[in-house]
């Protein structure tokens, strides 16, 4: 046993240098027999035989060389392709000179009685060689190191075609449930994942089956990636992560090949959670590709992961697998059956109280502001998810750095909220005096009838600044408290919100412009989602007639069922509601026309104002006039007209 060891120790074939690279060999024996073969047969064979090391060369021009045949002084004449070479014997020496187009050379040498014939100036080994073999040698060398590199990378088979070596991260994480916030009910669905994998047996003599597959569901930002993290660092046991595209390839059957392999690799590291992002790459309903037929390689993939997920146990070590999608309405029906994926855990955005334990999280390793309040930019954040945060948190730190300063204060926070929702600020966008005026009352509007309109987000900040590609300003409402569900009046207050810029254009300047494009949308899409999908009209009274294809992508595909008649009737109501409330609107912006002037003025000079003063202005402005009164009587006009 000794012996063999040494051996092997000692063997180049096991451990040397030269068997780790195969192509410096092969490199080096190719320019070895080029040397060698060029040093042979390179030049002219017709003069090795009849020099000696005391003659010398010498380049002369054709005129001198052909001086010297008519003097008699040459013995013997070589012509080539390009060079023609004579050897005098007399002085010892071998004249070159570059051949002339000259045809009594031939003639010359005849009447001189000189010895003449032709030679090739290169050899056919050679030739071949520099043609054929090297040529065939450089690709071999080429595909060789091609080949042993993403063999070396791939892992394993020739080119890699079928691992998941380097399509799996292994590893163990160090994330625990106290690094997850704003997501408490999805956290305590998964503990008990961390129960099963660290105490098997609790369940195992109780006679219980330990589930295989949670699916993580939720949009994009919510955190279930890290979730899927932290469980496998409660639990201290491996965790292999692979995108669901990772498995598509051009080669059918290579996706299920890695499937394969990464429940082998997950198997012998057992207890272990296998982690696949994005499911919904491979797991597809196989019934949607219809009569076309579907994606061959994606359904091989998807039958071997049922397959493989059937096929486990997890008697003793079990495995489980964990998978996130944002899409749960096109998965396949057979990978979301009891027995694979047991369990469905809504990964859902954050409430008030969720987002300020994940802005906590993520300040913990920034240097805050004592003064800072996490509460208030929990509530400018309403619909925002944990990455969104994470990323205001990180921007507010930039913007604080970029300003030199030893802490992240309040402001910063706030105007990295800003640039989430509406952009960067473009100072340097120039605009006319008469457009900031137009900006100006715009902004307004949308503040007044916030404030004054039951049911509204009251207003954070008002600004003319231009930010992100198109906005020439902004109003940033914030809500009252955190909701999940709205009234009809409170969609109706929205409505009216979105058409107060209009309206203030048209009541204090006597003409619209472009700016409420983006407003009248919204307001429309509300009214027309309020009659077809809320059943809040007596259009169509409580039948619903669109439905929303995916709720958790925003500006999902909704399916429409009704008919032209429908359609017809739906355009109308929606039309004159617009138009009730656009007149409503105008009647409120009329009667506070004082505080819009007052408004406008404090705008236009600080370009931003914040809501606590837009509700003082709005307060002083009551007092003065009376103004509760004035708003009561325009509610009962109101009623009456209707």
């Amino acid at each position: 046993m000794m012996n063999n060891s040494s051996n092997n120790k000692g063997n180049p074939q096991n451990n040397g240098f030269f068997n780790k690279n195969p192509i410096f060999i092969f490199a080096v024996f190719a320019i070895a027999i080029i040397v060698i073969f060029k040093g042979l047969f390179d030049g002219n064979t017709s003069f090795s035989g009849m020099l000696n090391d005391r003659e010398t060369h010498k380049n002369i021009p054709y005129s001198e060389l052909k001086k010297l045949i008519e003097g008699g002084q040459i013995n013997q004449v070589s012509i080539g392709q390009t060079t023609i070479k004579a050897v005098s014997s007399a002085q010892n020496t071998v004249y070159s000179a570059k051949k002339v187009n000259d045809p009594e050379l031939v003639s010359l040498l005849d009447s001189k009685n000189i010895a003449y014939g032709a030679y090739s100036e290169t050899n056919w080994f050679t030739d071949i060689l520099f043609s054929w073999v090297l040529p065939v040698f450089i690709f071999f060398g080429i595909w060789m190191f091609l080949a042993s590199r993403m063999q070396k990378n791939m892992g394993g088979s020739i080119l890699g075609i079928g691992s998941s070596k380097k399509l799996v991260n292994s590893e163990k994480p160090k994330v625990k449930f106290n690094d997850v916030a704003g997501v408490e009910e999805a956290k305590e669905e998964v503990k008990e994942i961390v129960d099963f994998l660290k105490y098997p047996e609790r369940y195992i003599k109780l006679g219980a089956k330990i589930p295989k597959g949670l699916l993580l569901v939720g949009p994009p930002g919510t955190g279930k990636t890290l979730l899927a993290k932290a469980v496998a660092g409660e639990a201290d046991v491996p965790f292999f992560s692979v995108s669901g595209s990772s498995f598509i390839e051009m080669f059918v059957g290579v996706g299920a090949s890695r499937v394969r392999d990464l429940f082998e690799n997950a198997k012998k590291e057992a207890p272990a959670i296998v982690f696949i992002d994005e499911i919904d790459a491979i797991g597809k309903s196989r019934a949607a590709s219809g009569m076309m037929g579907g994606n061959d390689e994606r359904e091989q993939t998807l039958n071997q992961l049922l397959a493989e997920m059937d096929g486990f146990g997890t008697e003793s070590s079990p495995v489980i697998v964990l998978a996130a999608t944002n899409r749960p309405e096109v998965l396949d029906a057979a990978l979301l059956r009891p027995g694979r994926f047991d369990r469905q855990v809504l990964v859902d955005k954050p409430d008030f109280k969720g987002r300020c334990d994940i802005l906590k999280v993520h300040m913990k390793d920034v240097k805050i502001s004592p003064e800072v309040k996490v509460e208030d930019i929990a509530r400018l954040t309403a619909g925002l998810a944990g990455a969104d945060l994470a990323n205001i948190i990180n921007e507010a730190a930039l913007l604080a750095g970029r300003d030199s300063k030893k802490h992240v204060e309040q402001n910063d926070l706030v105007e990295a909220v800003e640039r989430a929702i509406a952009g960067l600020e473009k100072k340097s966008r120039r605009i006319s005096d008469k457009e900031k005026k137009i900006v100006t009352y715009h902004e307004c509007g949308h503040a007044l009838i916030a404030e004054t309109t039951k049911g509204a987000k009251k207003v954070s900040k008002v600004s003319v600044i231009p930010r992100g590609l198109a906005a020439l300003g902004y109003t940033l409402n914030t809500p009252e408290e955190n909701k999940f569900l709205m009234q009809k009046h409170e969609l109706i207050a929205e409505v009216d919100v979105l058409l107060g810029g209009r309206a203030a254009e048209e009541v204090f300047i006597g003409e619209i412009s472009t700016g409420a494009s983006n407003d009248l949308e919204r307001a429309t899409d509300i009214i027309k989602a309020m009659i077809s999908m809320y059943g809040m009209s007596e259009i169509a009274g409580l039948m619903v007639l669109e439905k929303q294809r995916n709720t958790f992508l925003s500006g999902g595909q909704t399916i429409k069922d009704y008919s032209e008649k429908t359609a017809e009737s739906l355009d109308e109501y929606v039309k004159k509601t617009l138009d009730e409330r656009y007149k409503d609107v105008k009647n409120t912006l009329s009667a506070y026309k004082g505080a819009i002037e007052t408004m406008v003025a404090a705008l236009y000079e600080e370009e931003t104002i914040e809501g606590a003063k837009v509700r003082e202005i709005i307060k002083n402005y009551e007092k003065e006039n009376n103004l509760s009164s004035r708003l009561q009587e325009i509610e009962e006009n109101t009623k009456e007209e209707k």
